[in-house]
């Protein structure tokens, strides 16, 4: 079977599709229920041309994993040699979404045609003989040495930077691609300004790479309209929603304090958590519920003296007994032994207000004497020096980051860095005040 478009039955009206179904007997209504050629959109089948590489970069709901799993089950299903490598940001991913998820390879494929997976042989067995391998973007060299004659990387925007990860997993990946007559690469991923997805978006010119992009609301009519319409109201107009759900690259701003590419590297995926020596609470308070998100960021310095960027609990247009409810809440479920909040705003007001909703919060006030992107300068100094970790995605947060200008500029998204400046406060009380900060000391 192939995914061919059969435009004269896509596009044919639904009656006479029904009086057709009605003539085809058991094992063909099996059959025309897989074909996906008939209920795919154009942008999810293969485009025409001798290209290298498929990147479809959409965003979230497009219908990209389905895309991927019907490609590689076209690939099995028709080559009994395949050997296809699916790589994935952990191998938990690649078994929970590229394998058994919901779009995976085992719901798309036919029941006389059902692949055998092998959770601990890491394989998919077709019944014709065509197999596929499961590789982990965290273990680059597990991809040196096999050969495969296809492969499909899914959301390789998120693959582990640190130590060139990613980039040596898609090298290795690629010099063992040598079995078969026509070997190709699909990728399906959210976009994000990593250097991977930059890499493969230059080989567009050259016509190496065909780039297929979407958006979420491509594909609304298999989405709920409840999840559309709450992202919608959710997300409308924020650089989230240009990246996330229109499929938008969203670059750098040139001479802004954090790139991406440096949130990226600083990343702390698939690492062991280590034992913290001290967790903090910080509070950028905001001057009226009617203005701007209250920003609230916990972080911890670990043993291994890296400061970790734990969570981002801020909450948006909330009144004072909300938010402080919001801190109280972070700092018991992560056990911070202190809250550090901004007291430009009324001071006693935020200590009293935090103290109502928790009378036994350690809380400690500080007070601003140098503007946001000031204080902000010597902390992103310290991602420089690879001295911070983020332990986990945190969008809304690392888009404001990337939104701070030296000399006092902010152009992020919305009217103030809230988040941004909490997390400052957080790392300087970690990293910078007098308990964290090193010293040289005189003999």
């Amino acid at each position: 079977m192939t995914a061919e478009r059969l435009d004269w039955l896509a596009d044919a009206p639904p009656e006479y599709r029904e009086r057709l179904a009605q003539h085809l007997s058991p094992q063909e209504c099996n059959e025309f229920a897989y074909h996906w050629g008939i209920w795919a959109r154009d942008a999810q089948l293969p485009p025409p041309g001798d290209w290298r590489v498929w990147l479809v970069m959409a965003g979230r709901g497009f219908g990209k994993t389905r895309c991927g799993a019907e490609w590689v089950r076209m690939i099995a299903e028709s080559d009994p040699a395949a050997l296809i490598a699916l790589v994935a940001t952990s191998l938990a991913e690649a078994r929970a979404v590229m394998v058994e998820g919901e779009s995976g390879l085992l719901s798309c494929s036919p029941p006389d045609r059902m692949p055998v997976f092998e959770p601990s042989l890491r394989r998919v067995r077709y019944p014709n003989g065509a197999q596929i391998l499961l590789y982990s973007a965290a273990e680059p060299e597990s991809l040196r040495g096999p050969q495969h004659s296809h492969a499909w990387c899914d959301e390789i925007g998120k693959w582990p930077m640190s130590h060139d990860r990613a980039t040596r997993c898609w090298d290795n990946m690629l010099m063992g691609l040598r079995l078969g007559s026509d070997q190709r690469v699909m990728v399906t991923t959210t976009p994000r300004s990593v250097p991977m997805l930059h890499r493969l978006l230059d080989g567009e010119a050259s016509g190496q790479t065909v780039v297929t992009r979407g958006r979420t609301q491509d594909n609304a009519a298999n989405l709920p309209a409840q999840f559309l319409t709450a992202m919608e109201s959710e997300f409308a107009g924020s650089l989230l929603a240009r990246q996330e759900l229109d499929g938008e690259m969203v670059g750098d701003i040139d001479g802004a304090l954090w790139s991406r590419s440096l949130i990226e590297r600083c990343r702390d995926a698939g690492r062991e958590p280590c034992d913290y020596t001290r967790v903090v609470v910080a509070v950028d308070p905001p001057a009226s519920a009617r203005g701007d998100a209250c920003g609230i960021v916990v972080a911890a310095l670990g043993s291994d003296g890296l400061a970790r960027v734990l969570a981002d609990c801020s909450v948006e247009q909330a009144s004072p007994e909300r938010w402080a409810q919001a801190v109280a809440v972070a700092a018991n479920e992560w056990s911070a032994d202190r809250v550090i909040a901004e007291a430009n705003q009324g001071g006693a007001m935020v200590e009293s207000v935090l103290r109502a909703a928790q009378q036994s919060l350690p809380v400690k006030l500080v007070h601003a004497r140098r503007g946001k992107v000031a204080r902000a300068e010597p902390v992103a100094a310290l991602y420089e020096a690879g001295k911070v970790r983020h332990s986990g995605m945190f969008p809304q947060l690392e888009d404001q980051l990337c939104g701070l200008m030296p000399g006092g500029a902010y152009e992020g998204p919305g009217r103030s860095p809230d988040r941004a400046d909490a997390l400052v406060w957080a790392l300087t009380e970690l990293m910078l005040g007098r308990s964290g900060a090193p010293r040289v000391l005189q003999v």
